[in-house]
């Protein structure tokens, strides 16, 4: 039973590893792979932590419907460093409640590509707004987009260098 499970860790891991490469070559293709944001996310694991919360907060399902939608999806290291300023050891100290609105406000209805992107505002699914400035780079309020353009069959991400808390 354990040598079962071990084994089936290892083949979900491969198909993730093979799921990101797909992903990253519709990118450099300009084509939407066919996984979903989520999807996506969770075979990257510069997103372990995001994917941690958005299932804590239960949004997985969400996320996963039909859309459009456009993620601003901060890394790990942005997660951590966020956890330093909370003076907290991870997803696990911070409850579904208090996930819901900071993941929410990554959120934008529609599926926004880097070139589509203006000085604006733009309402989160939150309902508060972000703000992109264009000025030196992409700049979603005061995080730097530092990946853009990771199209999925119902949406895309755009990764960020730190997670936007709603004001």
């Amino acid at each position: 039973m354990k040598t079962t499970k071990q084994l089936l860790s290892i083949v979900m891991v491969t198909v993730l590893t093979i799921s990101l490469s797909l992903s990253a070559k519709a990118k450099t293709d300009g084509e939407a792979s066919s996984s979903t944001v989520v999807e996506i996310a969770a075979g990257n694991p510069d997103f372990s932590i995001l994917v941690d919360a958005v299932k804590k907060a239960d949004l997985a399902g969400a996320l996963s419907a039909e859309g459009p939608f456009t993620v601003f999806a901060p890394t790990n290291e942005a997660f951590t460093t966020l956890f330093k300023q909370l003076g907290v050891d991870g997803i696990k100290d911070l409850t579904a409640e208090q996930l819901t609105p900071i993941l929410t406000y990554h959120v934008v209805a529609g599926k926004v590509m880097s070139g589509d992107l203006s000085n604006t505002s733009v309402a989160t699914l939150n309902g508060k707004k972000i703000k992109i400035d264009l000025t030196n780079g992409v700049m979603i309020n005061d995080s730097k987009v530092v990946t853009a353009d990771i199209s999925g069959k119902n949406g895309v991400i755009h990764v960020i260098d730190k997670v936007l808390i709603p004001e």
